[in-house]
């Protein structure tokens, strides 16, 4: 297949304009004055988890006198990618970019990067304590293509002391749907005017959530076995699955005891934290932040993400990767490599677990003493690791690989919306949907035809 630029190739599906480049493998010179190979590490991680990752640098930077690695904080993702078609086979250019999870099938068929494969076969480098259910994320026909990075999974959060108030056994957390129906109608409070001044549960408008309930039901996002068997060409989400899901959180909606804050995550963290709501499902990266937030006012709880009745359950993991870009000389992929590696030892990866709350992507990482430590201080992260550990491989739980996922994300949170206000139907809200994430994945597929 030829490459080409594709500028304005997500702006044919969905009216994005984020895109990546073809690339070269330029033979320059690769090391400074004083014989260090300089390397740059592009990133989207603000906040907390970008500090941590600073850290991380400074760490390998100490500990290696020939590699030097220089972090830069890129804003969002989309941002990262628009940046890197100008930079591309610079001096500038990054030599490992850190991606977001739906970002897999469009760095694949990028051909920008260099798949980590090919250093861990040349390295003959051991992976045997990775995590199989975060590693099968980032796999394409057997191979790996970028190491797991900041990598979670979503959890439901709960108030203990509100449950003790309800009646309700704060040591028994809702397991299925209707235990949450249940439960939530319990724990909401009306004032005297009948509005809620707080709600039994509550889960922000957020794609992400809804892909989870999908799979948590064995339910595919995409055909072709979520785009794992081939490239996927039809959004399969409006099936009985979706529909299922989303009536059951539009007649809590209804109902007056599921709360909606809208599509900002942190808003429904903040609701939260302040009493508004007694539950609500969010990623173990949040974690430590509501526990430590509310350790004055109530007890944070925590379980794995409740089932319907009669379904498997399991969750997809999400975050993101580390990848190495094609057009960087063969010195200084292999200088990003060392980082690579350097980041999933056990102690980076126990040093980075417990600044952000992201999954260690090793079980090696459990035996180190910090580690240990921060889940002494902070049990309710054992449920975390417990689902990740309970959930079974399958197309469902691997997750989606579509090249248009950004957009197909935004466009599944609008069909949400329209059904939760009452603008259209489930059925007809989620069929507009996959139809035209469907029309979508059709015109990146062509573009990408080998």
């Amino acid at each position: 297949m030829k490459k080409v630029l594709l500028s304005g190739l997500l702006a044919l599906t969905l009216g994005a304009t984020t895109v990546l480049a073809g690339c070269s493998n330029s033979e320059e010179a690769t090391t400074n004055e004083n014989g260090v190979i300089e390397i740059t590490l592009w990133h989207a991680m603000g906040g907390g988890p970008g500090k941590g990752l600073d850290a991380i640098v400074q760490a390998f930077n100490d500990s290696h006198d020939k590699i030097k690695v220089n972090s830069v904080y890129q804003g969002s993702y989309d941002d990262e990618f628009n940046k890197y078609k100008t930079a591309e086979g610079s001096d500038t250019a990054p030599a490992i970019m850190q991606v977001y999870d739906i970002g897999t099938r469009f760095m694949i068929d990028s051909e920008a990067t260099v798949p980590v494969q090919k250093f861990v076969d040349a390295d003959k480098y051991d992976m045997s304590d990775f995590e199989p259910n975060i590693l099968n994320y980032y796999k394409m026909d057997g191979q790996l293509y970028s190491l797991p990075f900041n990598s979670s999974n979503p959890i439901l959060y709960f108030n203990k002391t509100a449950f003790q108030e309800a009646g309700l056994d704060p040591n028994k957390p809702p397991k299925t749907w209707a235990e949450v129906e249940e439960y939530a109608q319990k724990l909401t409070k009306k004032g005297a005017d009948g509005k809620p001044e707080r709600y039994g549960m509550s889960m922000a408008i957020y794609g992400w959530f809804f892909e989870q309930y999908m799979a948590n039901q064995g339910g595919l996002y995409a055909n072709n076995g979520n785009g794992r068997k081939e490239r996927a060409t039809e959004a399969v989400f409006n099936k009985t699955e979706g529909t299922k899901f989303l009536d059951w959180w539009k007649k809590g909606v209804d109902a007056g005891y599921m709360g909606n804050f809208g599509r900002k995550t942190a808003d429904t963290q903040a609701a939260f934290s302040a009493g508004k709501t007694a539950m609500f499902i969010d990623s173990t990266a949040v974690l430590r932040g509501l526990v430590d937030g509310a350790k004055d006012k109530f007890e944070v709880g925590t379980a794995e993400l409740p089932k319907t009745e009669g379904a498997a359950g399991g969750v997809i993991i999400g975050g993101g990767s580390m990848w190495i870009m094609k057009d960087q000389p063969d010195a200084k992929q292999k200088a990003a490599w060392e980082f690579i590696k350097f980041v999933a030892e056990p102690k980076t990866q126990a040093t980075w677990h417990t600044a952000t709350g992201y999954f260690p992507i090793r079980t090696k990482a459990y035996e180190v003493q910090e580690l240990k430590d921060f889940d002494a201080k902070y049990p309710q992260f054992q449920t975390a690791v417990s689902q990740l550990h309970n959930t079974k491989l399958t197309e469902a739980t691997s997750g989606a690989v579509i090249g248009v996922f950004p957009e197909a994300r935004a466009t599944v949170e609008t069909a949400i919306e329209d059904v939760l206000l009452g603008k259209k139907t489930t059925q007809q809200s989620l069929d507009d949907a996959s139809k035209k994430v469907t029309d979508a994945i059709g015109k990146y597929n062509q573009l990408y035809k080998k």
